[in-house]
């Protein structure tokens, strides 16, 4: 009985049901945090004021209310989400080493984080659809693709991202965690904090990976289809002019699909196969991972997009 009481006292001194965790910027760098934030503090305001400027548009502009723009601003309010909900942490180490974060406090970041990356896929899906149907069904367009039907398709992304990520945020509730609780980033990632955990964690396991099959999985797929469909109903088209015209309809969105799945994906890999790999690896991915997408896309679209460049032009020249 003794030994059983020395047993769980040494484990409880090495564990913690309530931890303390310990953020990371980039490894070795230490000393020159306050210049490194400069160029974070110039990456956060294109994004957010890109972004912004996105949103902005779309909502006054009476000829931008239409089903692909509908789907940009929603793309758009998901890169905000994803911009401002590491924000404060990553700015935080940088300015004032601001690195203790609780498990509460790391539980609604990982919300808002993985919440608004699982409404990106949901969104970057719509788009795959809506191009599928601009392009092999136009004169059902607008019939298809109604005001009432994209909110739907909204509310569903919604739906869809807390049913799927509340549960997996609650599984870490229970769990015991080690004493040295060190993330390898500037935020709170699950696969970060989840190996992090001393007690058993099939559950959280099993659920991980039933919400990664849900959206990852089950969005590249119907991605993957879309676009499947698009090219056998352009390959139907006589003139090359006519084809590329219509292939060119769609490079903002491969672009925005490039920009979110590789960093996307890459991230994942470095957590599953190379612990080995040096903590700046995972640093910088972690940081590409989260400001590729919300800087890149508001300048992809406005670039590539004649309707959105035309009005921020005409925005910006009147003032």
């Amino acid at each position: 009985m003794l030994q059983i009481q020395n047993n769980m006292e040494i484990l409880s001194n090495l564990t913690s049901k309530f931890p303390t965790f310990m953020l990371t910027s980039i490894p070795g760098l230490e000393s020159v945090h306050a210049w490194i934030s400069i160029p974070f503090c110039c990456l956060y305001t294109v994004a957010l004021s890109g972004n912004s400027m996105i949103l902005f548009v779309v909502i006054t502009q009476q000829s931008l209310h239409e089903p692909m723009y509908y789907f940009l601003s929603m793309l758009s309010a998901a890169d905000l989400g994803l911009t401002l909900s590491t924000m404060s942490t990553t700015l935080g180490i940088l300015w004032f080493d601001a690195r203790e974060i609780s498990l509460d406090t790391c539980i609604v970041q990982m919300f808002f984080l993985h919440g608004f990356t699982i409404i990106e896929c949901g969104v970057l899906v719509a788009m795959a659809f809506d191009r599928y149907v601009a392009i092999c069904d136009p004169l059902r367009y607008t019939a298809i693709l109604t005001n009432s039907r994209i909110i739907q398709m909204g509310l569903l992304m919604i739906i869809r991202t807390v049913v799927l990520i509340v549960p997996l945020l609650l599984l870490l509730k229970p769990l015991y965690f080690c004493r040295v609780n060190v993330l390898s980033h500037s935020y709170c990632y699950y696969p970060d904090v989840i190996k992090l955990a001393c007690s058993d964690t099939r559950a959280n396991s099993i659920c991980g990976i039933i919400d990664l099959f849900l959206t990852t999985g089950v969005d590249i797929l119907c991605i993957i289809l879309s676009y499947i469909l698009i090219v056998r109903s352009v390959l139907h088209i006589a003139s090359p002019e006519e084809r590329h015209k219509v292939f060119s309809t769609c490079v903002s969105h491969i672009g925005a699909l490039t920009i979110f799945y590789i960093p996307m994906i890459s991230l994942s890999l470095v957590h599953r196969y190379s612990r080995s790999a040096p903590r700046v690896v995972h640093s910088l991915i972690a940081n590409i991972y989260l400001l590729l997408p919300p800087v890149l896309n508001p300048i992809i679209y406005s670039v590539k997009t004649k309707q959105i460049r035309k009005v921020i032009f005409s925005l910006l020249l009147t003032k």
